[in-house]
């Protein structure tokens, strides 16, 4: 049986404790978790600096004093015996580790960005891509996202950067800077759909069924923020009915998607059925907190100039885009499967720096 004293004690049969106990120790939880995450961002953070200053040393002396191969093979074995519980001393991870710093010459942004990222994620970046714009886009990205390394990999491989803010749209014209901005970087162009186990020949109802038994993989691939609302979403106007083929909310633009599937090339007519239905949203969906809902038209095929000049003439932020069922089979090979990234996601990505564990180089 409890009961509360004067003093703002509860009793309990084995002990008394504070009210405002259970708070407190809500808040002191907290507080440990984050300190944890801190201490782990920051053992990770000198691990990429300590590569980096070897990297910088060992490129500096082969440079001034000539050293080659086999004093980096003696180094190797002599820091392996020093600290033998250290796994990063290979002899091929020190030579990424003089890549690294010869790639990145500058400690200011080296400390700035990319020691933010475990050592495994600076190797993708350092390996798979040589634009160093394109290096700063993933490692931003990934920053910001918290992508894993295998998550990393996918987007390099499918080429995110390059897809991403690629869409027609007239998000310039309808809506205002830096909304437009912003909305014209969350889509891309063409959407990768290969997950869904669908021929290039299927229905457009076939797709559509595809994309709902997948969400998951789908919410991933439209990107970050996205969130399924419905499929045949019923809207009557007038006494007729109307329904919308997939309808998302993005919370990071805090407005409705209306995503309208075409099964073939694209013609001028669906981008006015896709600003019906953008209207409808606005009129009957939308809350008042809502921004104004944006359209995304997918089609098998699609000719810019046409798509450019079908725009001209709506009233609501269009966006038009292709999409691609199947992948060619020399890039669908080198991919972690969606069934990898998502678990993945679920667990730590624990000891990165440890040279070529799990890592697709």
């Amino acid at each position: 049986m409890m009961s509360t004293s004067k003093v703002g004690v509860r009793m309990t049969d084995q002990l008394a404790l504070p009210v405002e106990y259970a708070s407190w120790l809500a808040s002191l939880k907290q507080r440990i978790q984050s300190a944890q995450q801190r201490a782990t961002l920051s053992v990770n953070r000198e691990l990429v600096l300590l590569y980096w200053q070897i990297g910088k040393d060992i490129l500096e002396r082969q440079q001034n004093q000539g050293w080659g191969a086999k004093v980096i093979d003696r180094l190797a074995k002599d820091l392996t015996v020093a600290f033998p519980d250290m796994k990063g001393f290979s002899r091929r991870n020190l030579l990424y580790m003089r890549s690294f710093a010869e790639e990145w010459p500058d400690l200011e942004f080296v400390q700035q960005a990319v020691a933010q990222l475990p050592w495994g994620q600076n190797l993708l970046l350092l390996t798979k891509l040589k634009v160093r714009e394109e290096r700063e886009w993933y490692a931003a990205k990934a920053i910001e996202h918290g992508w894993s390394r295998n998550v990393m990999w996918h987007h390099i491989s499918t080429h995110l950067h390059q897809r991403s803010g690629n869409a027609v749209t007239n998000f310039d014209k309808r809506l205002p800077s830096p909304d437009s901005e912003l909305a014209q970087q969350t889509l891309k162009d063409p959407y990768l759909f290969d997950f869904l186990g669908v021929s290039n020949e299927a229905l457009e109802r076939e797709i559509e069924g595809a994309m709902t038994r997948h969400v998951t993989k789908l919410l991933m691939e439209l990107g970050e923020g996205f969130a399924f609302a419905g499929r045949q979403v019923h809207v009557e106007v007038a006494g007729e009915d109307f329904y919308i083929d997939l309808l998302f909310y993005n919370y990071r633009l805090h407005r409705f998607m209306v995503v309208e599937l075409k099964g073939g090339a694209f013609k001028p007519e669906h981008a006015g059925q896709l600003n019906f239905y953008v209207t409808l949203v606005d009129e009957h969906l939308k809350s008042e907190d809502d921004k104004p809902t944006i359209g995304l038209l997918l089609c098998k095929q699609q000719h810019r100039i046409v798509a450019e000049y079908a725009l001209r003439g709506m009233t609501q932020p269009i966006g038009i885009a292709e999409y691609k069922l199947e992948l060619p089979e020399e890039l669908a090979r080198y991919l972690p499967s969606i069934e990898q990234i998502e678990a993945e996601l679920q667990t730590e990505d624990l000891d990165e720096h440890e040279e070529g564990k799990g890592e697709p180089l």
